[in-house]
């Protein structure tokens, strides 16, 4: 895993990309703190953090596109896929690399509230409440970016896809407040998850069976609950996208609450996404 993350580490040193994730990272975090906290004089840093969530939708997917899809196109994944490193070890040391320039730009960002402090009083506990939420908030869009990256050999499709995928996630809760509230819209909304998802391990490990499968039991256990007893689907799929929402786990930090449970939202969000890019390399290494 160290070979792993040393050659991605210096590959986006040595290709630019790092530098500029990093520049324009701070850049539009410098602006927001300088005009909340330094000019508007505001003592929360935590407001500068929750107005700026939109820039992984537009940073992360420059940083995530060449993960894996860069390997196959170049097929040097045949090098990756024949070597005696595990799929878990190549895996982690492409996000502990990505992982590692992120947290190059929140630990210069950890100085913001201390710059503050030059000029007055600052909550530094709900500063760093919501650095450490952002920060997990940044991997669990760096797991996903990573996964989506190995669908495709084309770093240009990556990006594309990541874009869409987390613009979607930043816009959930508004998605699912046009949806009405009723169980027959639910069933329609979870039955086209359900097919998207069965797409997706099709497109994973390029199984048929599995995929129809999967697609059975989860439309036969939607039918089932739909016909049984209708009212468990009223309203969920506003509950279901809330909950669901990667951005709105992040409020709570926002204000200075320590969440346990959003600690092992994103925790979980980063294992989920690791694992999935961990069986598109297994299968493609034993097909």
């Amino acid at each position: 895993m160290l070979a792993i993350y040393k050659k991605e580490l210096r590959s986006y040193f040595t290709s630019m990309i790092g530098y500029v994730f990093i520049a324009f990272f701070l850049v539009i975090i410098g602006i927001y703190f300088t005009i909340y906290n330094l000019l508007f004089g505001l003592a929360n840093f935590e407001y500068s953090l929750s107005t700026v969530t939109f820039i992984f939708i537009l940073l992360v997917p420059l940083l995530t596109m060449r993960l894996m899809s860069e390997e196959k196109k170049q097929k040097t994944d045949q090098l990756l896929l024949t070597s005696p490193l595990s799929a878990g070890a190549i895996v982690m040391g492409k996000f502990f690399a990505v992982f590692t320039i992120f947290a190059i730009v929140m630990a210069i960002v950890c100085t913001f509230p201390l710059i503050m402090s030059l000029y007055g009083s600052v909550p530094f506990r709900t500063a760093y409440a919501s650095i450490f939420g952002f920060t997990l908030l940044g991997g669990a869009y760096l797991a996903m970016g990573l996964f989506l990256s190995s669908l495709t050999e084309s770093q240009v499709v990556a990006a594309v896809i990541s874009f869409i995928v987390f613009l979607f996630t930043a816009l959930m809760e508004g998605f699912a407040s046009i949806f009405p509230t009723d169980n027959k819209t639910a069933y329609l909304v979870f039955s086209a998850i359900v097919l998207l998802i069965c797409l997706l391990l099709y497109r994973m490990m390029h199984n048929f069976t599995i995929a129809i499968a999967a697609g059975a039991v989860g439309i036969g256990g939607l039918t089932a609950v739909y016909l049984i007893k209708p009212t468990i689907l009223d309203g969920s799929v506003i509950k279901v996208f809330e909950w669901l929402s990667v951005v709105s786990r992040f409020e709570s930090f926002s204000i200075g609450i320590l969440d346990l449970s959003g600690v092992i939202y994103y925790l979980s969000i980063i294992f989920l996404f690791a694992f999935l890019t961990m069986q598109v390399i297994k299968k493609r290494r034993w097909s």
